[in-house]
């Protein structure tokens, strides 16, 4: 028995997928084995045949839309399209559709509509009523015409006269509607023979000259409806209730309705589902497009294809009614010899059973948008599937395809060059972690990341400040270098020599030949091998982090001892290069990796905190550098043209901070998070916070953080969060706005 609902299907190679459908009732080996030697496959000496200039062949992939259960049958449905995200959208629809009973679907008499203009009528209304008089002898004679269609119960069954008005610059004109029920053909040819047949009849009985006999791709007599209805219970997610699901997709179907651009994308998003199944199985979509289109237009102005709404107990239904006029036997069908895989897999009788498939898959479409528009989004589904398609054209390996994805839908770059430039990160930081494992842990040298708590930008004008250590460093390894000394970070992609005069300086490289010449090891040729653990320019004190932890390596190269104040007062000579006017919090921090309170005076000083138990943290990261010497020197303007102003806002984030120690002390989270709300509205308003930064503290807030804000300098970068409870899910809801997250406990 043939069952569409095959879990995991993607998961399959495309040899195991061919033989679930054998298991399935889809295929037989027979059909397997002709597909794999290439009975299938189009020819060129058979396309030479089909199109005029033939010189190749073009291939586009056929895909397996899965779960229709229509009138209570199971289908699979061929489609071939070049797209990602519609087979999955159709598949995924289908699949909810399928718990909620599946799809019923009805249609019409094939009927495809001739049309004969006929000019030069003398007097319209008269010709026109000798038309409709003779109506069964002109019918009689076009079915005689078309004997083998009229024998298999089908050929012309009905006609019409229409009258356009004369203009100024043309007469009356004349057009007769022949109706034709083409049974299972396209009948494309047939009905124009048709029309061409009859048109000395017509002439004959309207006293006016045939000018044009033609079809019409307006199908607005060959109709299929497919109608769904789904409870609100299957709509549910953890974000959305069915309910809101619900009277989402009816607003948004509303403005498709009236609104004819949106109507124009809503279509299409239909016709996303009915155009690959037509190409799949040889039917002319040009001509449907067409039709669809037209019957979308033929009210007031272009309209939506489907209606959802809401019934009685409060269920969505959804309906559709679309113009689709196509073949399943003829010549022009059996050309490419796929059509044949193809309806074997589709195990149909009728056209009118595949025009009642693809009224259900353009439903299915339809809804699958919808429900993502306004909901998740539809981008984001559609950027991970296009994202598959980029790595893919990229050559990634298999083993980093999923990470490349991931970090391309995360860099909003969907681009081959994007992704060849992350695997290249990704094989640098490999070759890192290999090399960096080479190492014992007592042959590393660490400086210490830090998140500032309370006070950034105010302690560089002598407020206090609040700073905790977090569990990641950045370690480095000095070895003796062949030719010149040199820096190497695998992970940033970072290679440069050092007392170059020809290289470009930054600043890097100036603080590395900062170190070396304070030491005095400027005679010495050292490689500086740098393994970043903490995140770049996210204000995490990564630039301090690597002076110490350089500074720690080369002293031990050289055999200098030096003490933690030596490290930390040329380590704040190197964050002077880096930053211009730091506080020194940060070279700090990487020195001593404590809590503290720390207070920039003629002398610095720092005061250890002692808490009773850790504070539950959440850092999260905007993606974005933030560019610590920019936002200090901003700082700084605004400071100089406005010193009372900028004083007040320091004095009370000073005050702020030394409030903040005692709630620390006693452990009172919930007064810290006030105080964190606090002064994240006092950084707002000196400038340095980013729309990012606002976007991730309000997740952050509303999913229940105590407080949160940014840290470090701002203007991107990172924030922190206080999250005594439900910190698992409020990272999840940051993971799934796109930002990157660590959880971290400040002890």
């Amino acid at each position: 028995m043939r069952n569409s609902r095959i879990p995991n299907f993607y998961d399959f190679t495309i040899f195991q997928r061919l033989d679930i459908l054998r298991e399935n009732g889809f295929l037989e080996q027979e059909d397997i084995k002709s597909l794999l030697n290439g009975e299938f496959d189009l020819t060129g000496e058979t396309a030479n045949k089909l199109v005029e200039n033939v010189i190749s062949i073009f291939s586009l992939p056929m895909g397996i839309s899965l779960n229709l259960l229509i009138n209570g049958k199971d289908y699979v449905i061929p489609m071939v399209v070049e797209e990602p995200s519609i087979i999955a959208a159709q598949s995924s629809a289908a699949k909810l559709i399928r718990k909620a009973g599946g799809f019923y679907t009805e249609s019409s008499k094939p009927i495809l509509i001739g049309q004969i203009l006929m000019t030069n009528v003398e007097y319209p209304s008269k010709s026109k009523q000798s038309i409709l008089q003779k109506k069964e002898e002109i019918l009689a004679f076009a079915n005689y015409l078309q004997p083998k269609m009229y024998a298999r119960g089908g050929g012309a069954i009905d006609l019409d006269v229409r009258l356009h008005p004369a203009t100024s610059k043309y007469g009356d004109l004349l057009v007769v509607h022949i109706y034709v029920d083409t049974k299972d053909a396209m009948g494309a040819n047939l009905v124009n023979s048709m029309c061409e047949g009859i048109s000395p009849l017509l002439e004959k009985i309207a006293n006016a000259k045939s000018f044009m006999r033609i079809l019409s791709n307006l199908h607005d007599r060959s109709i299929a409806k497919a109608r769904c209805k789904i409870s609100p219970d299957l709509l549910s997610t953890n974000n959305f209730s069915g309910e809101e699901l619900i009277e989402g997709i009816i607003l948004a179907n509303y403005f498709a309705a009236i609104d004819p651009y949106r109507a124009a994308t809503h279509n299409k998003g239909i016709m996303n589902a009915i155009d690959p199944i037509a190409i799949a199985t040889g039917n002319d979509w040009r001509a449907i497009e067409a039709g669809v289109h037209s019957f979308a237009a033929k009210g007031e102005h272009y309209t939506t294809l489907t209606n959802w709404y809401k019934d009685e107990q409060n269920n969505l239904i959804g309906q559709i009614e679309i113009p689709l006029k196509v073949g399943t036997i003829g010549a022009p069908l059996l050309s490419n010899p796929k059509i044949k895989f193809v309806y074997k897999i589709l195990n149909i009788k009728t056209a009118n059973e595949l025009m009642e498939i693809m009224a259900a898959a353009g439903l299915a479409q339809n809804f699958s948008a919808l429900k993502a528009l306004v909901s998740e989004g539809i981008q984001r589904g559609h950027m991970s599937l296009h994202a598959r398609s980029v790595a893919k054209a990229a050559g990634v390996e298999e083993k980093y395809f999923d990470i490349v994805i991931d970090e391309l839908i995360k860099s909003g770059e969907v681009k081959i060059w994007k992704a060849q430039e992350i695997v290249k990160k990704l094989m640098n930081t490999s070759e890192e972690i290999n090399l960096e494992k080479t190492f014992s842990e007592a042959e590393l040298h660490s400086g210490y990341g830090k998140v500032i708590l309370f006070g950034e930008h105010a302690v560089v004008y002598g407020s206090n400040a609040i700073a905790a250590p977090i569990p990641y460093a950045i370690k480095s390894k000095v070895l003796k270098a062949e030719n010149s000394s040199n820096i190497i970070i695998p992970r940033w992609g970072v290679e440069f020599d050092l007392f170059n005069k020809r290289q470009e300086q930054n600043s890097l490289i100036a603080v590395l030949e900062l170190i070396i010449t304070k030491l005095g090891l400027i005679n010495e040729k050292m490689q500086i091998l740098v393994f970043p653990h903490i995140p770049r320019a996210m204000g995490l004190g990564g630039s301090a982090a690597l002076a110490v932890s350089v500074i720690r390596s080369i002293a031990d190269y050289g055999n200098i001892k030096l003490t933690n104040e030596e490290i930390n007062d040329l380590a704040y000579e190197a964050e002077k290069i880096v930053h211009g006017t730091p506080s020194g919090i940060d070279n700090t921090m990487a020195t001593y990796g404590k809590l503290i309170r720390y207070k920039k005076e003629i002398q610095a000083k720092t005061y250890p905190i002692e808490i009773k138990k850790p504070l539950p943290l959440l850092i999260a990261l905007s993606g974005s550098e933030g560019l610590t010497l920019k936002m200090v020197r901003e700082v700084r303007e605004g400071w100089l043209k406005n010193r009372k102003l900028y004083d007040s806002i320091f004095s009370q984030m000073n005050e702020i901070a030394l409030e903040a120690m005692d709630a620390m002390q006693e452990y009172d989270l919930e007064k810290l998070g006030y105080l964190m709300n606090l002064n994240q509205g006092l950084l707002n308003a000196i400038q340095v916070s980013t729309n990012e930064l606002e976007e991730m503290i309000s997740i952050c807030r509303k999913n229940g953080a105590y407080g949160a804000k940014l840290t470090g300098g701002g203007g991107g970068g990172a924030i922190i969060a206080l999250c005594p409870e439900n910190r698992e899910n409020i990272e999840k809801e940051l993971n799934n706005f796109g930002y990157q997250t660590i959880i971290t406990d400040i002890s």
